[in-house]
């Protein structure tokens, strides 16, 4: 895996050579193999949608610092639940944690239409600044387990990060059939996952160990615990 991190001028200068050597030495070797996804991930500058003190980060496998405490999933990550989402050029997504912006740009490439949530008011100005012209994206603000009512129903949800549970308002704003692709989070341990609506909600099958940044506001109740 490609770790090696620059300095931000040299990240902007050798963006394009830097996003192959990402393809080669992180994606392809590690299942990213749907056309489409590694296409657009060679294409979108990722460096435009991280904070400027962390562009020297873009291209690292490594999970970058944000504001509001959150932190950016590292491209290997994304790019998995991407593939394993099956993104279709008819989708209306919901893109779940879009931090500053980059999955929506590559949902762009990909979908028909994306709805990008972020709750950290910094990322939301950040995101709508850096995604300007770019495809039929709307970045809106709120609560990440609230998702975005407004534009349901939704084709494809993508929460990108970890949760422990997937809230009831989600479910409810995928029409039925509708695929969810989303990291888990058990005992510490994070997972990659994708599933479909059904009757009661969505039924997920993990499929890859990740490292994966974890969601705030998604935790399952915690049971009682009596003292002595």
């Amino acid at each position: 895996m490609m770790t090696t991190t620059l300095d931000a001028a040299t990240v902007l200068e050798n963006s394009e050579a830097l996003r192959s050597a990402m393809v080669s030495s992180q994606l392809r070797t590690s299942a990213v193999n749907d056309p489409r996804v590694v296409a657009a991930m060679a294409q979108v500058e990722r460096e435009r949608f991280l904070p400027a003190r962390a562009a020297r980060f873009a291209y690292a496998d490594t999970m970058v610092e944000l504001p509001g405490g959150r932190r950016h999933n590292n491209p290997l990550a994304t790019g998995r639940l991407l593939t394993e989402a099956r993104v279709q050029p008819g989708d209306k997504v919901l893109l779940v944690g879009s931090a500053g912006g980059y999955a929506a740009a590559l949902l762009a490439k990909l979908a028909r239409e994306v709805v990008a949530l972020e709750e950290v008011p910094e990322l939301v100005a950040h995101a709508r600044t850096a995604l300007a012209g770019v495809g039929d994206v709307q970045v809106v603000e709120g609560p990440l387990n609230a998702g975005w009512a407004a534009g349901a129903p939704y084709d494809l949800i993508v929460i990108d990060g970890a949760v422990e549970q997937v809230p009831e308002a989600l479910v409810e704003q995928a029409r039925p059939g509708a695929r969810l692709a989303t990291g888990l989070v058990d005992r510490g341990i994070t997972r990659l996952a994708t599933g479909a609506r059904g009757v009661t909600g969505f039924g997920l099958v993990d499929f890859a160990d990740c490292v994966c940044t974890i969601l705030p506001g998604f935790e399952k109740p915690r049971g009682f615990s009596f003292g002595n």
